[in-house]
């Protein structure tokens, strides 16, 4: 905003040697020339999938950009690509790694990360990342805290916003695994949010399922939940290392201990508990070695290609149900009856059921 030098009362002749510039301009808040530019899709089907069977970084970036949109056209031939590059999927290690927020994820996952890649191995890391409910927007951090791994030459990194749906950024994980498996990435790592259900959904696509845990946060116990505990395949004590070591020891004990409580796991797995630094790189060559012999047995007594199949009929019947509840909501009649059928609810004129059951018979055409 510009100002006029006679509106500031310092410039009155009264007060010698006083005087106030005219001021300048505010700069804007957004570089005025940057445009947004909407993804592109470049290529065809056909190109996409002989990109990704090179193993074209750039290309593969590109179609898990158009796995992840939501553009109808979009989508169509991310389906497609798909449905090509799935005769080429399937050759991988797929680990799902989860714990609480300051368990350290993120700097496991490049110190695990760098151990393979250095020992020869190609790996992709698909970080499902926390989106604001309120603005949808997110961080998309992990590269940032994976520092080494993001620039190694056999890795590749993607975060993916959660976006407020669980369901549909884990689906459209799922087929990103795919897509890196045909460019071929033998190890997969999956992370999610460590929130909510996103551990159940990350377990139903992945072969090993990684908790990691920490010491000298209270009661070690506390950390034991069913539910979690139960899924998980192996259990990682981070952080153990200088004055944590005694304590991530008798953590180790602990959960050790805890699951030998629990039910055998389907695989006739018995999971292990192993402390290990991220920071110092103690114990990841151990907890890898746990990775590599779980795939070794599940494998000798055929439960590995079992959980592979219960796993694909699961997702299929997943993505059954989220496109019908999709279609249901974006009924332009049903749209309009929601909002009449809300008011209804909330003065108390019907109940939540009636009305969900009158919605309902409205869509399949019960009733005019």
């Amino acid at each position: 905003m510009h100002y006029n030098n006679s509106q500031y009362h310092e410039n009155d002749p009264a007060y010698k040697g006083l005087s106030v510039n005219q001021g300048v301009e505010d700069a804007p808040m957004v570089n005025p020339y940057l445009k947004t530019r909407p993804f592109r899709q470049k290529y065809s089907a056909s190109e996409f999938v002989t990109g990704i069977l090179d193993g074209n970084i750039s290309i593969l970036s590109q179609a898990v950009t158009l796995v992840e949109s939501a553009l109808p056209e979009h989508q169509l031939i991310a389906q497609e690509v798909i449905e090509k590059c799935l005769p080429y999927a399937g050759k991988s290690i797929r680990l799902g790694i989860t714990g609480v927020p300051g368990a350290g994820k993120s700097t496991f996952i490049e110190a695990m990360g760098m151990h393979l890649v250095n020992g020869g191995h190609k790996l992709a890391v698909l970080a499902i990342d926390p989106s604001s409910e309120r603005s949808k927007g997110s961080i998309l951090g992990d590269k940032t805290r994976m520092e080494e791994l993001s620039v190694a030459k056999n890795a590749f990194i993607r975060p993916s916003p959660s976006s407020g749906s669980l369901g549909g950024v884990a689906r459209k994980t799922r087929e990103s695994i795919i897509l890196c498996e045909a460019a071929g990435f033998d190890t997969i790592f999956v992370e999610t949010v460590g929130v909510g259900q996103s551990e159940t959904a990350v377990h139903s696509m992945v072969d090993f399922f990684l908790l990691i845990q920490i010491a000298g946060a209270g009661d070690e116990l506390q950390g034991i939940k069913r539910g979690i505990m139960e899924m998980a395949d192996g259990i990682a004590i981070n952080k153990c290392d200088g004055t944590n070591v005694d304590k991530a020891s008798v953590a180790r004990s602990q959960y050790q201990n805890a699951l030998h409580l629990f039910p055998p796991h389907e695989s006739g797995w018995i999971p292990e508990a192993i402390t290990c630094s991220s920071i110092d790189k103690n114990g990841i060559p151990e907890i890898w070695n746990m990775v590599e012999r779980y795939s070794k047995f599940v494998i000798a007594n055929n439960y590995f290609n079992h959980k592979r199949n219960s796993q694909s009929k699961y997702w299929m019947y997943e993505t059954i149900n989220e496109q019908l509840k999709n279609n249901f909501y974006n009924n332009p009649e049903i749209q309009h009856l929601l909002i009449e059928n809300e008011n209804k609810v909330i003065s108390n004129e019907l109940s939540s059921f009636i009305a969900a059951k009158l919605l309902l018979d409205k869509y399949y055409g019960k009733v005019d």
